[in-house]
C-alpha cells in the first residue's frame, strides 16, 4: 500500500460507513458566538472530517455515548458534556449552574429530551476543504467566501437557543480538496488553467473525473448529529441528492449561495478567474446560479 495514501484498507468492500466523533471543544470565535468543533473518525479513510456545530444542545449520538470504565473527567476531556465548563467542575452530564442535566439509557446511548436539539429544520452547509481560497486568499474560487457566509448565516440563527447568545447550525468540513483529487493534483490543475483549460477540462485532462467527491460522509455525520431536516446552503445540485436518505434526512429546503460580487459591487471577489469557474459550474456542472452570466454559445 502507498504509505502516503489516505485510504485504509476494508476488509470488506461492503462495508457500511461508519462515522465516530472523537473529540469536541468550545471555541470562542472572532466574529460571533462560540461554536463546538467536533472531529470524526471513520471507516474509509485516514483524515480527519470535521463538523463545526453552532448551537450547545446540537449534540453527536456517539461522542455522547457512555463508554464502559470512563470517568467524569474523561468525559470532560473529550467534550462529552452539556452546558459550559468551568474551573472545579468535577461532573460532565450535569451542569448545576444551567440547571441542565443528561439522561441516558441502560445500553449508554444518549435519550434526546427537550435540552437536545432534534427533529428541527436545521442550516447546514457541507463544505470541502479548499486550502488556497480559505487559506491563501485565492481569486480562482469563492470557496472561502461561501465558508464565512455560511458561519454568518448561522450565527445569525438564534431560534430555540436554550444557553443564550449562540447561533444555530451545522457545518460539516469534509478533506477532499480540489473536488476531490487533493492539493497536488490541484495546483497542476491550476496550471493547465492558466493554460486555457476551463476546470472540468483540467481534471479530465488530469485523468480525474470532473468532481470526485463523494458526501457520504457529510450525510453520516449529520445523521450522527441527530439532523433530520436539513436546510442546505448550496448550489449544487449532487450534494442535496447525496444527502437525501429517507425517512432518516431530508433536504426540506435549498439556500441559495450567491456570490458577493453579484449583489454588492465594493464585496466579495471580482477576477476573471472567478467569473470563469462560476461559469463553468453553471454551464459545465448544472449548479443553481441564476445570474445570467456571459455563457458561451455551443455549436
Amino acid at each position: 500500500m502507498d504509505p502516503n495514501s489516505d485510504l485504509k484498507p476494508m476488509t470488506m468492500e461492503s462495508e457500511p460507513l461508519t462515522v465516530t466523533c472523537v473529540a469536541r471543544a468550545r471555541i470562542p470565535t472572532t466574529t460571533g458566538p462560540d461554536i463546538f468543533l467536533h472531529l470524526y473518525a471513520n471507516n474509509r479513510d485516514s483524515k480527519e472530517h470535521l463538523a463545526i456545530v453552532f448551537g450547545e444542545n446540537i449534540r453527536s449520538r456517539t461522542l455522547f455515548r457512555r463508554r464502559p470504565g470512563e470517568t467524569q473527567q474523561d468525559r470532560m476531556v473529550r467534550g462529552a458534556y452539556v452546558g459550559k465548563l468551568f474551573p472545579g467542575r468535577t461532573v460532565a452530564d450535569r451542569d448545576e449552574h444551567l440547571g441542565l442535566e443528561l439522561q441516558f439509557g441502560d445500553d449508554g446511548d444518549l435519550v434526546v429530551d427537550e435540552h437536545t436539539w432534534h427533529d428541527q429544520k436545521t442550516l447546514v452547509r457541507i463544505h470541502s476543504e479548499c486550502y488556497t481560497g480559505e487559506t491563501a486568499w485565492s481569486a480562482r474560487c469563492d470557496c472561502g467566501e461561501q465558508f464565512d457566509r455560511a458561519g454568518k448565516l448561522m450565527a445569525m440563527d438564534r431560534e430555540g437557543d436554550i444557553i443564550g447568545g449562540q447561533g444555530r447550525g451545522v457545518i460539516v468540513y469534509l478533506r477532499q480538496e480540489g473536488r476531490g483529487i487533493g492539493l497536488g493534483e490541484k495546483l497542476k490543475a491550476y496550471n493547465l488553467q492558466d493554460l486555457g483549460a476551463d476546470t472540468v477540462q483540467a481534471n479530465l485532462l488530469l485523468k480525474h473525473p470532473a468532481d470526485g467527491r463523494d458526501f457520504s460522509m457529510g450525510r453520516a455525520i449529520l445523521m450522527d448529529l441527530g439532523i433530520e431536516q436539513v436546510r442546505l446552503l448550496t448550489n449544487n445540485p449532487d450534494k442535496i441528492e447525496q444527502i437525501e436518505d429517507p425517512p432518516y434526512l431530508h433536504c426540506v429546503e435549498r439556500v441559495p449561495m450567491v456570490p458577493l460580487s453579484w449583489t454588492h459591487d465594493e464585496e466579495g471577489i471580482h477576477s476573471s478567474e472567478v467569473e470563469g469557474y462560476l461559469r463553468t459550474k453553471v454551464e459545465r456542472m448544472g449548479h443553481l446560479l441564476q445570474k445570467p452570466l456571459q455563457l458561451h454559445v455551443h455549436d
